[in-house]
């Protein structure tokens, strides 16, 4: 399926194949446009159990920059198809992103060689990626990226309790091969003894505002997508970025996706690029610092996706 399209008020409704997969998203045109032009377009995911709803301030304000923006639902959550559900490969979803980025390009009204790359929290990993990977990326922005899924694992999972987790991976594969369901487990909660795979009282404060205007999202992952992030280095490729230009947002108290990680990720990668250090925690670049981080985002994209 090279992709459909369907009207839904101002924002259309959009579908593309991902390796045999239907995923789904919201595509937005910038209102300036003018018939026959060819805009520069942004492709947006968010992070671990997100949904494209979590990136909806972003893509608005992307939109009404003069970008065209493709937000979509990862595989086997929200509106997009896949089995099992609730499930995060982050490879995976990471080559996904790399379809999202064809089918923008075969759009009507994009200038197929001015297509940028968004990416926060987990699926900021995505995006280093993928422009790690692929030259038709011509800009990324990653946002308080996770660069080790190993490195986020020891800073969440007390070191007595990580034998615990082990037998969980383990028990479940069992289950899993004898045709149980996958095992669950939440991704925030307001109980701070609670077993969830993201345990600070922010997690729960962010996921909470942004479930209301997120309908599809489900506070759970399969307990593999927890065992997945051991092997999950973003950081590894990190190097081969540049030339594309990259812009790095991270939190100076980040303990989601740890800020010293992310520092030396950043450090590691070639010119052109450009750091953005905001106070506070994994959460605060939605809340207090967006109008900061979506304006640098913004300028990043404006700069280097200019005309050609």
């Amino acid at each position: 399926m090279s992709g459909a399209v369907g009207v839904l008020g101002a924002m259309e409704a959009v579908e593309f194949d991902a390796g045999g997969t239907t995923l789904r998203g919201d595509l937005r045109r910038p209102d300036s446009t003018a018939p026959g032009d060819a805009a520069p377009a942004i492709v947006l995911s968010h992070g671990l159990s997100g949904v494209k709803e979590f990136c909806t301030p972003y893509a608005e304000a992307f939109t009404a920059a003069g970008f065209v923006t493709l937000a979509y639902d990862h595989r086997g959550f929200g509106a997009s198809d896949g089995e099992p559900r609730q499930e995060i490969d982050g490879w995976r979803q990471a080559l996904d992103q790399l379809d999202a980025i064809t089918f923008t390009r075969t759009l009507p009204g994009v200038d197929a060689d001015r297509v940028g790359l968004w990416g926060t929290s987990l699926s900021g990993g995505h995006a280093l990626i993928g422009a790690a990977v692929d030259r038709r990326i011509r800009a990324v922005v990653s946002q308080v990226p996770a660069t080790s899924g190993w490195g986020g694992l020891r800073r969440l999972v007390r070191p007595d309790l990580m034998s615990v987790l082990r037998q969980a991976f383990d028990a479940d594969r069992v289950a899993r091969q004898g045709g149980a369901e996958p095992g669950l487990l939440p991704v925030g909660s307001p109980d701070p003894m609670a077993q969830v795979v993201l345990p600070s009282r922010g997690t729960w404060d962010y996921l909470e505002r942004a479930a209301k205007t997120a309908p599809s999202w489900r506070n759970e992952v399969t307990i593999r997508s927890v065992e997945n992030l051991i092997a999950y280095e973003p950081a590894a490729l990190i190097d081969r970025i540049g030339p594309t230009p990259l812009l790095m947002i991270v939190a100076s108290d980040d303990e989601d996706c740890p800020t010293e990680e992310q520092l030396a990720a950043y450090n590691k990668a070639l010119e052109p690029k450009r750091v953005l250090v905001v106070p506070g925690d994994h959460y605060s670049v939605y809340a207090e610092h967006f109008d900061a981080t979506v304006a640098a985002a913004t300028d990043w994209f404006s700069t280097h996706l200019a005309a050609r």
